[in-house]
């Protein structure tokens, strides 16, 4: 609105001459038409002036090459000044969060690589923690690149900032992430309990775990976007002043954590009756015992954690500090916290690798060996008794190896 109102005046303000400095709107300001030489000097614009509640002075000059900078900047007479101890703390968190979502990142692209490469590890558990661990790669990625988009031209004038659309995209994506990895959370709830309950068969309901975790976050982010073009287009949908676009995003994201926290103290529940059961045998038992101890460790995969901040809409005082720390700082790290968990100590993974370790030491020496036979056949015709003692231990290791596997 403000847009086209600047443009509408410079319009009918258009001076019959082309020299000087053309008026223009610079997404934050509208500046008239001025001869070289001359300053123009506007208030700070009204969004800001309502938001911040300063009445500051912002200048440009026209000068032979142009336009000059905003004087002084923008963010020094409009903005509400920061205090010290917050940009120490926002900036001693989004060092932590960067570095976790970065380690996250390299555990989980290994995690990730290590499922897909070994064909006796897909089946449909594994094929859900891939789906987990995807959703942390883009929820991470999206992390990184909304920074980069906001925050990477914070010290330039508005005539320099990004794109809208770009910016806006940007935001679009990290809020599907977001959403999208809390429901893939839940999934590996639901699909832990089933086993339990051993409901239905798991390989046929894999379509309803794909689209519980990439479908639903596309129906909540469609009217998020929705609510924010009609309720609160203001700059790159960075700031959450509006009530309804908040909650849009916010509910679903209660209501995933809210059903995984119900899901949790279930399965506990399961776990312990099975374990008294006395029709339940020794290996079953022990496989339970696993389970229970496995599910202890499930609190941060499950986003348990996060029902401690659940309601806590309203950032103000020392309780969004604890927010911002427990959701940005340590929730950073939990990609790489699952990826240890269900790749890296899980059994099944690390006999693949301890496999294909013996594997490829096996090729190596008979490769060796093979080539100390060739040279002794050159030079000596026949092979000397040394040379059958190596091919013996070759094909002894060899029946060992075969064995094991």
């Amino acid at each position: 609105m403000a847009e086209k109102e600047c443009l509408g005046i410079l319009a009918d303000k258009l001076p019959p001459h082309t020299k000087g400095c053309r008026g223009m709107w610079d997404n934050i300001s509208c500046w008239h038409h001025a001869d070289i030489g001359e300053v123009v000097v506007n208030t700070c614009p009204t969004a800001l002036k309502t938001l911040f509640t300063r009445d500051g002075i912002i200048s440009r000059n026209c000068t032979t090459e142009g336009w000059s900078d905003v004087y002084p900047s923008i963010q020094k007479v409009c903005f509400e000044p920061t205090p010290d101890e917050k940009v120490v703390f926002y900036t001693v968190m989004k060092t932590l969060y960067t570095l976790g979502h970065s380690l996250s990142l390299i555990a989980l692209i290994t995690g990730s690589t290590i499922l897909c490469l070994f064909r006796k590890l897909h089946c449909t558990r594994n094929y859900i923690h891939l789906n987990l661990f995807f959703s942390f790669i883009l929820r991470a990625i999206a992390v990184l690149v909304k920074d980069a988009i906001l925050f990477s031209h914070e010290n330039v004038e508005c005539t320099k900032q990004p794109s809208l659309i770009g910016c806006k995209a940007s935001l679009i994506f990290f809020n599907y992430f977001i959403i999208a990895n809390f429901y893939w959370l839940l999934v590996e709830g639901l699909y832990l309990h089933t086993l339990l309950m051993v409901i239905f068969s798991e390989n046929r309901h894999f379509i309803i775990y794909l689209l519980i975790g990439w479908g639903f976050p596309t129906v909540f982010v469609i009217p998020w976007i929705v609510c924010r073009i009609y309720l609160e287009d203001t700059g790159c949908w960075e700031r959450n002043d509006a009530p309804i676009p908040l909650r849009v995003i916010n509910w679903p994201i209660m209501a995933s954590v809210i059903l995984n926290f119900i899901l949790f103290i279930s399965i506990i529940r399961i776990l312990v009756q099975k374990l008294r059961c006395p029709d339940v045998g020794g290996n079953d038992q022990s496989q339970y015992r696993r389970l229970a101890k496995s599910t202890l460790l499930l609190i941060p995969l499950f986003g348990v954690h996060y029902v401690v901040f659940v309601y806590v809409l309203d950032e103000n005082g020392e309780m969004e500090n604890y927010k911002i720390f427990f959701e940005l700082g340590l929730g950073s790290f939990q990609g790489l916290v699952v990826a240890i968990l269900y790749c890296f100590l899980n059994s099944e993974v690390q006999s693949e690798l301890k496999r294909k370790w013996r594997s490829l030491r096996l090729k190596r020496y008979i490769g060796r060996d093979y080539r100390l036979h060739s040279s002794s056949i050159s030079k000596n015709g026949t092979e000397n008794m040394s040379q059958f003692h190596r091919n013996s231990r070759a094909q002894s290791f060899l029946q060992t190896e075969t064995t094991v596997v």
